[in-house]
């Protein structure tokens, strides 16, 4: 899918694509951690930046979908904060300066553009700052419920540590489970959280 795919998918929801809270990975991410700057990679409509700067991040969505970062400023004026909203292609895209937290959550593209977007997200992270990536685990397709339902799209904790392990210090990776409600009751997706922390002393990776 490209950007016109995901606009179009954007639009024909009449509302938000997905919820207005955040993912619960990314609270638990982000809880302990003291604000600063961060950065939103592939974030949509801002569900998760909102949640952040609601608690004092000063934050930046970078999305290739207009129509998602449209919603994203209508969300976050509905909820009194103020956001970057940044119109861009992940692969192509730099980033101004580095951030103290750089999120990468649910990017659904082929193996060698994420992981080419993962070390942009690295290098990314100021001194002392932590990467999260979040994604929907490659077991998902046949062990758990909802989600892409094309395997290239899909990658495990290991590929993201991989990438990242000689970047940064990884400081948790596994498959996590998230209960999703369905019309025919709960059901259990399975995810990956990644974490990875670069060190205090240390320039961009």
């Amino acid at each position: 899918m490209d950007h016109r795919d995901w606009d179009d998918r954007y639009r024909e929801k009449g509302g938000l694509l997905w919820t207005a809270e955040p993912n619960r990975f990314v609270v638990q991410v982000v809880e302990g951690l003291t604000p600063g700057t961060a950065y939103d990679l592939a974030g949509g409509h801002a569900r998760n930046a909102v949640w952040l700067a609601e608690r004092g991040w000063a934050c930046t969505v970078v999305d290739w979908s207009e129509v998602a970062l449209d919603q994203g400023r209508q969300l976050a004026a509905d909820r009194g904060v103020s956001i970057e909203f940044e119109r861009a292609d992940l692969l192509e895209w730099e980033p101004n300066g580095q951030a103290d937290l750089v999120l990468v959550a649910y990017l659904q593209i082929p193996g060698d553009q994420r992981r080419a977007v993962w070390r942009s997200a690295a290098s990314a992270v100021a001194p002392g700052g932590t990467l999260a990536v979040i994604g929907h685990d490659s077991t998902n397709l046949t062990e758990g419920f909802g989600g892409p339902q094309h395997s290239g799209v899909l990658y495990t904790a290991d590929e993201v540590v991989g990438v990242i392990g000689d970047r940064l210090t990884v400081t948790r990776a596994e498959r996590v489970e998230r209960p999703v409600e369905a019309e025919d009751g709960m059901h259990v997706a399975l995810d990956n959280v990644v974490v990875g922390v670069r060190d205090p002393q240390t320039g961009p990776g």
